[in-house]
């Protein structure tokens, strides 16, 4: 059973080792709730008091909210006897959390803002759970008759609810910082994940064994030339997926061959039912600029397989580069005709595994704070002619 202090005096020995006994009970605490109670019942009642309750701030809801406490209130272990909550500026708590000022009230039958809780007591003292001008919580304890709390109370509580906040600063800071490095291993796992899924729809194996029959095809149909120049396009195309494979950025020029080893490839396969222009002026700063990997074909794929399955007619794709120190702005310009027949019921399955290129955008920038923009436009150049627009801009990744 504890020793209690008695309320009417306790000299500075006594005053440090309540501070040491309390500073040594929090040793091993790590949950707001494991401090609050110990506070409650070893601190408190090593005082002498008859009855305190501590409250935390809640600040969705602008109240008090109480947490532990030691008396009448605490029947049971670590459990409260008909919690109340207490709004910021309401009762004598309510307002030394709001102001920050801890008080001493003599006698709360002559104080309008006391409010009853489970039963009335004639004196009250308030000191605020605080650290750094934050306000955390408060301690609030009571007692039945007048005139029992001194500025040596005052003084105690006040050291030991600095304690207190201090500690659960610690805690929550901890606590964010924890969160913060999950959620950095979860959206490195999204990425690898990511990097995967486009590698997979990239060298799709329907794609690939499209290719290689496209080859077969052209072999034994005596055109070896066209051959010869897709095995050749096809080739630069895997050579240019394994030399980037786990690489988060690619140097402008060569995704832009890409883009044209894919566009071509594409409209081999599906009998040059598209058309395609692009157009990258060089400068001095197409030199040396890099970007995000694997973001382009996941568009021009996305495109390209969604015009081939709403059977558009006279398809034209035309990609303009725009660069500078520290960005790559694409120009992508998708048009076909108005008029076209209803959509095909026949869905390949492969198609449901090509990434969306706005899924990729979205968790790249979430990982890599990348800041990279897009801006989708639907046109309708005449009655005759249909399309969208895609702008991109994105990261000049020269460093990497």
């Amino acid at each position: 059973m504890q020793q209690s202090i008695p309320h009417t005096a306790f000299n500075n020995e006594e005053f440090e080792n309540t501070l040491i006994y309390f500073s040594k009970s929090l040793l091993g605490k790590d949950s707001e709730d494991d401090i609050l109670w110990d506070l409650a019942q070893n601190c408190i009642a090593k005082l002498g008091f008859e009855d305190c309750v501590i409250y935390l701030i809640n600040h969705k809801t602008n109240s008090l909210i109480q947490k532990a406490a030691f008396g009448p209130k605490n029947k049971k272990n670590e459990h409260i006897y008909k919690p109340v909550s207490v709004k910021l500026g309401e009762g004598i708590s309510g307002y030394v959390a709001q102001s920050g000022v801890a008080e001493i009230v003599n006698n709360t039958s002559e104080d309008s803002r006391y409010i009853v809780d489970d039963a009335i007591r004639l004196s009250e003292i308030a000191v605020p759970i605080s650290s750094s001008d934050y306000i955390y919580g408060v301690i609030d304890c009571e007692h039945p008759h007048k005139n029992y709390f001194t500025k040596q109370h005052l003084r105690i509580l006040s050291a030991v609810a600095s304690i207190c906040a201090i500690k659960i600063k610690n805690i929550r800071n901890q606590k964010t910082v924890l969160e913060k490095h999950k959620k950095v291993l979860q959206l490195k796992e999204e990425l690898v994940d990511l990097k995967l899924k486009a590698l997979s729809s990239q060298l799709n194996p329907h794609f690939v064994f499209n290719a290689l029959n496209s080859i077969q095809y052209f072999i034994t149909s005596e055109q070896k030339k066209l051959a010869v120049v897709y095995l050749s396009t096809f080739s630069k195309l895997i050579r240019f997926h394994l030399k980037y494979l786990g690489k988060d950025a690619v140097c402008l020029k060569e995704e832009i061959n890409m883009i044209h080893w894919y566009l071509s490839l594409q409209r081999l396969r599906y009998s040059n039912q598209f058309t395609f222009d692009i157009n990258a002026p060089a400068n001095k700063h197409f030199e040396n600029a890099k970007i995000p990997s694997f973001i382009l074909q996941t568009l021009l794929e996305n495109s390209v397989e969604h015009s081939i399955f709403n059977q558009h007619k006279n398809q034209t794709i035309d990609i303009k580069f725009l660069a500078n120190d520290d960005y790559i702005n694409i120009h992508i310009t998708y048009l076909h005709d108005a008029n076209c027949p209803s959509k095909t019921q026949y869905t390949p399955e492969y198609r449901k595994s090509i990434m969306d290129w706005q899924d990729q955008i979205k968790l790249l920038n979430s990982v890599k704070n990348y800041d990279i923009k897009k801006k989708i436009t639907f046109i309708k150049k005449s009655d005759k002619t249909n399309g969208s627009i895609v702008n991109l801009k994105l990261p000049n990744l020269t460093s990497l």
